[in-house]
């Protein structure tokens, strides 16, 4: 991509003294509890308002959104409170609906930006817009399919663009409905600095009161903004009741949030900061020099066992050896999830080497 620095103007032309914030219902439910929730945040520092009228569910039989109706609400939204409103749209019919009723931001979905496909039948239902486009990352951690999303919508000469971090699914037990990956957004950040970068805490999450911690997380890394769910009555909401906050919640979570300065330019700092990061540079390099010598310790072992034709993997002792690395994390300030995360990608690295011997 590139130019890519006109991507941040929209961001920019908000004149915001603090990040972009959409929030909203997961769904719009009714006209009332639309327009209630949205006289509710208009006085906040509430950008955007946004409401599902289109609800892609996991599983049939699930609340599936109002539909079209809800377009109307949205515009009375708009024109009663002055707030952008901002909805998903997951293909043709939905742009063109979107596009009619005026909708200020549309973001792709999670579950369709793991399609090329619809992607770009939207990128082409959308070419040439001045409408904000929001690309959430697929539902699975994959960096390359999130930036094709991307550059599908880019490609449709479509200048206001932004994507939203809302977490990765995953067979491993956590505290979180969708793990945050932070170095995957990271990653992204990396290859687009200048895309605007929003996360969503309400789907990390999964349950309210975790918004706050993984909002001030994700400002702390830069990001430009939240979108955050909000509902007049989060337990008895349609949708994905138990990670939404109630409107005074959220203003009181906006006006808890830090914002941290990018960097400082006093010398203090500067030096306190560089002699910081020697330390990190000889750390890693540490690391890396450990690590290959466990990786040798590792081909040993499978010499040894293909000398005397045994398998692999030792099931007993890999269990072991993680039980007793949790614990041993636990008194260096490390959590359980970090560990397993490090010792997994250990583990099966060292099945690889064990594996090149094995079948030579």
């Amino acid at each position: 991509m590139e130019n890519k620095k006109e991507y941040r103007n929209w961001l920019n032309q908000m004149n915001l003294e603090h990040p972009l914030v959409i929030a909203g219902p997961c769904s719009a439910e009714t006209e009332e509890q639309v327009l209630k929730i949205a006289n509710q945040l208009k006085e906040s520092d509430v950008t955007a308002y946004r409401a599902g009228i289109w609800k892609p569910r996991t599983r049939p039989g699930m609340f599936e959104g109002v539909g079209a109706i809800g377009l109307k609400w949205l515009q009375r939204v708009k024109e009663e409170t002055g707030l952008m409103i901002a909805t998903e749209v997951a293909n043709s019919v939905h742009v063109d609906l979107a596009l009619e009723h005026n909708v200020d931001i549309l973001w792709i979905g999670a579950r369709s930006t793991v399609s090329p496909f619809i992607v770009q039948e939207i990128a082409d239902a959308l070419k040439g817009t001045d409408k904000i486009v929001l690309i959430k990352n697929p539902v699975n951690p994959d960096l390359s399919l999130w930036m094709g999303g991307l550059e599908r919508i880019h490609s449709a000469d479509i200048k206001n663009i932004g994507v939203i971090h809302r977490g990765f699914s995953s067979y491993d037990k956590s505290k979180y409905r969708n793990n945050p990956e932070w170095q995957i957004a990271v990653e992204f950040q990396n290859n687009f600095p200048d895309i605007p970068l929003i996360c969503d805490p309400s789907h990390i999450a999964g349950r309210r009161d975790l918004i706050f911690d993984l909002s001030q997380t994700s400002l702390d890394l830069n990001y430009d903004g939240l979108m955050i769910e909000s509902h007049w009555d989060p337990d008895n909401a349609w949708s994905d009741a138990a990670q939404q906050v109630t409107p005074d919640r959220l203003i009181e979570i906006m006006k808890d949030l830090k914002i941290r300065d990018k960097t400082s330019q006093g010398e203090d700092y500067q030096n306190k900061l560089n002699n910081l990061r020697s330390q990190i540079d000889a750390a890693d390099q540490n690391l890396l020099t450990t690590l290959g010598k466990r990786m040798e310790v590792a081909k040993g072992i499978g010499k040894l066992k293909s000398e005397n034709n045994v398998a692999i993997l030792q099931n007993k002792r890999w269990n072991e050896i993680l039980g007793k690395m949790i614990l041993d994390g636990e008194d260096h300030g490390l959590s359980e999830e970090f560990i397993l995360r490090i010792f997994k990608a250990i583990h099966q690295e060292s099945i690889n080497n064990q594996k090149k011997i094995l079948n030579k």
